[in-house]
């Protein structure tokens, strides 16, 4: 039996882990892949066949209304904060609220965000900060989470990405030279909500919603909030 479980990336640390532990546990295996929520879209709008999607709530909301989901199945799995993060040797700029927030990426040599769901917020929040002429062509777009934190490192002191925490403390646990500020001001944070679905086109319902239950179960809960997750 093998299981294909398409899933955001946000909350890798917590669904690769629960996922290999179910796999042992039911004598199992489990594919998961980790990409962009807007990837994500296209690939079940597309038809691609998976067992189990671990998605944003607004992805999962077009999922429902195109029966591309068992809606009993769906379960929250977690929020994830979006954190300000920068070089291991940096200085941690203060970030406590928003006109803090503004003159520490004003005073960076470079402000780093993906162009994942995450990253289209933050863009969208630079403009309406009246930061995107400033910062110009100070403003770097990278093609994951994880490519937010290697470049913070690449670029050195004076770098500041801004990434889902979850994805950055997984780097940090990986050795990367950086370090977690903190999380966004509470008055700019964006908060994104996961939820865990069996597929409708699923070839092994009982067992894809299974996985589901294992993913969103209170002990599963613990082990995302070790990784970020809340």
């Amino acid at each position: 039996m093998l299981l294909k479980v398409l899933s955001a990336g946000a909350v890798k640390g917590g669904v690769a882990q629960l996922a290999e532990s179910y796999a042992h546990a039911v004598g199992s295996e489990i594919d998961v892949e980790f990409t962009q929520v807007p990837k994500m879209r296209k690939r079940i709008a597309a038809g691609e066949s998976v067992d189990v999607v671990v998605a944003t709530a607004g992805a999962m909301d077009e999922f429902a209304a195109s029966g591309k989901i068992v809606p009993a199945t769906r379960a929250l799995l977690g929020r994830s904060r979006v954190g300000v993060v920068v070089h291991k040797d940096a200085s941690a700029p203060d970030v406590s609220d928003t006109d803090a927030f503004k003159r520490a990426l004003l005073s960076a040599t470079v402000v780093v965000h993906n162009d994942a769901s995450s990253g289209v917020y933050i863009a969208a929040l630079l403009e309406k900060l009246g930061l995107k002429a400033q910062l110009s062509n100070r403003v770097v777009v990278v093609n994951s989470g994880a490519a937010i934190i290697t470049t913070v490192a690449e670029r050195g002191p004076g770098a500041i990405g801004m990434g889902q925490i979850s994805e950055i403390m997984v780097m940090i646990d990986k050795g990367c030279a950086v370090k977690l500020v903190a999380p966004m001001p509470d008055a700019i944070q964006n908060v994104s909500t996961y939820y865990a679905a069996a597929t409708a086109a699923s070839a092994m319902p009982d067992a894809a919603a299974a996985l589901v239950r294992e993913l969103t179960s209170a002990a599963a809960k613990k082990i995302f909030a070790a990784t970020g997750i809340d």
